[in-house]
């Protein structure tokens, strides 16, 4: 099969190549898929689950990439709850070889059904994006409806779904980040723009969560604001500012069928929108992994018409 590979972390994305690998086969309780679209996070190369099985042994090459849409090709022994031909999405395992591949094995339980009128493209963008979104939000952060949530990078592909999802749950959004994002911020459903290069983020005032995916002194100072008994939510590692009177939980977004079956149908009714990007071949992969300008938005590799 085709895969994208990577041999070198130094290297980085400069290090990608298109090569043939074996295809996989379907270890108990796993499922080969075979893949129509992948997506991939620009930071998964700095990641040590990308080099290394849970043992702690290099496993270079590796194939990147853990989102996938696509259909089941054969079930492993003891899997349940999906079938051969069945059009399915998720969230494959972190230390396990990825999805930028015409064919990925990958635990059943980490799978949902794609409903027959959600085009693989956006059935590939949706895994971490909305899981992130998802868990942060309700998991960690118990949004609750008549709240104020701070969502940096508004406009961003986890931040988008964070704004749309709070906006749903009835929470006032306050968006931030570029000055170029201001309307699309606001298209997702922030009410208030913060442009963090031109704004004052102390103007913003106290909230009662704060969505955080940039880190450093962004997320000091927005620890800052966090109202008495408010949250912080991360997903740029581990928190470094506590709220003076709240909770700060960071985390790494798990698979999880039951929610990913929520988004999807959000999807489909019209109440969740994709924020995709760039949409690339596998052949030009490595070229979409380096781009020239800003990406705005998800980059999906479709591996299939």
């Amino acid at each position: 099969m085709r895969a994208i590979v990577v041999t070198d972390e130094a290297a980085g994305t400069a290090g990608m190549t298109l090569a043939e690998r074996p295809e996989p086969p379907a270890a108990i309780n796993d499922v080969v898929v075979e893949v129509h679209a992948s997506g991939y996070v620009a930071t998964e190369l700095e990641w040590p689950s990308t080099w290394t099985d849970r043992a702690d042994r290099g496993r270079a090459p590796s194939i990147p990439g853990h989102e996938l849409a696509g259909v089941v090709t054969a079930l492993g022994y003891g899997t349940t709850g999906l079938s051969v031909g069945q059009r399915v999405f998720g969230l494959a395992d972190w230390h396990r070889d990825g999805t930028l591949a015409d064919y990925v094995a990958i635990e059943a339980r980490n799978l949902a059904p794609l409903p027959g009128d959600v085009d693989f493209t956006v059935g590939a963008s949706l895994p971490i994006s909305g899981l992130t979104a998802w868990q942060g939000l309700f998991q960690h952060g118990r949004v609750q409806a008549g709240q104020s949530v701070l969502v940096h990078g508004a406009a961003g592909a986890v931040g988008s779904m964070v704004t749309q999802l709070a906006h749903e749950a009835g929470a006032y959004v306050i968006g931030t980040g570029r000055a170029a994002d201001h309307q699309k911020a606001l298209d997702f459903g922030a009410q208030e723009f913060v442009d963090l290069a031109n704004d004052s983020l102390e103007d913003v005032g106290g909230v009662d969560l704060v969505f955080d995916v940039i880190g450093g002194d962004i997320q000091r100072r927005s620890a800052a604001l966090i109202k008495t008994g408010g949250t912080l939510v991360s997903v740029v590692g581990p928190v470094e500012a506590r709220p003076a009177d709240g909770l700060a939980v960071d985390f790494v977004v798990e698979a999880d069928r039951t929610q990913l079956s929520e988004i999807v149908q959000r999807v489909r009714d019209g109440r969740l929108r994709t924020n995709i990007g760039t949409v690339a071949t596998l052949e030009d992969a490595v070229a979409a992994f380096n781009p020239t300008e800003r990406s705005k938005g998800k980059t999906i590799i479709r591996l299939r018409p």
